[in-house]
């Protein structure tokens, strides 16, 4: 049985630039997160350009292949809504999952996290110069929350030219997996840790992302932040 929740939160922000869907299509089901890059203007438009172009074309379809193609159409989309004054972008993590198989993909630094029986086995790697540092051995993994260059993304729908989109799929093994798609702005505040805790503690994809969430306004109070970033995250279980 799949199952899944979403929720979308301005934050400390005047606006929403996330954008969050879920689809359904027999026991097949794709969740899209998606941030517009709020330095660029139109990053609400272009997030939505995202998840728009998933609504109307993904046909159930669980490969890499199929993922990267909707993932570029909808770069293209963005650009062609460009203008000199307002030259939006985004962010996208997607995933595709039924029974016995699992394909995602994703642009820039909002993330995949992969649970298997309660406990990570893997994420994805932003595309951003914190995560260089990391690979660069400069800062651990862990460090990437508060690097000066957090924010700066190297990859991105809406970039100029073509778009580099990582991709892959996955034959699952039996037993429980749960997947977390999520912006930065969830991530930032919401240890690797925290989230493996609140899966064990949850009856459901809502309230993991509800005691998730706890931990995420607890450190907003600890650090006495009021203008932190949108933050949107999907869950999608397979039990």
């Amino acid at each position: 049985m799949i199952q899944t929740a979403v929720y979308t939160d301005k934050g400390g922000r005047d606006g929403n630039e996330d954008s969050v869907l879920i689809l359904e299509k027999e026991k097949k089901v794709c969740a899209v997160v998606a941030d517009g890059l709020g330095g660029y203007g139109g990053g609400e438009k272009a997030s939505a350009l995202v998840t728009e172009e998933f609504q109307k074309e993904w046909d159930g379809t669980l490969t890499p292949e199929c993922l990267t193609k909707l993932i570029r159409e909808a770069h293209e989309k963005i650009q062609k809504e460009q203008t000199a004054r307002c030259p939006m972008k985004s962010t996208v993590v997607a995933l595709a999952v039924e029974p016995g198989h699992v394909v995602w993909a994703h642009v820039g630094d909002s993330r995949l996290y992969h649970f298997y029986n309660g406990r990570l086995v893997f994420q994805t790697k932003d595309h951003s110069s914190s995560q260089i540092a990391v690979e660069l051995g400069d800062i651990s993994p862990g460090e990437i929350r508060f690097h000066e260059d957090r924010n700066k993304v190297f990859r991105a729908l809406g970039q100029a030219g073509s778009v580099t989109v990582d991709a892959r799929d996955l034959t699952l093994a039996a037993g429980d997996h749960a997947w977390l798609l999520c912006t930065d702005g969830f991530w930032e505040y919401v240890l690797e840790s925290e989230m493996e805790k609140a899966l064990q503690e949850s009856d459901s994809p809502r309230e993991w992302l509800e005691k998730m969430r706890e931990f995420l306004h607890g450190r907003l109070k600890e650090r006495n932040q009021t203008e932190n970033d949108n933050n949107t995250a999907a869950a999608v279980w397979l039990r």
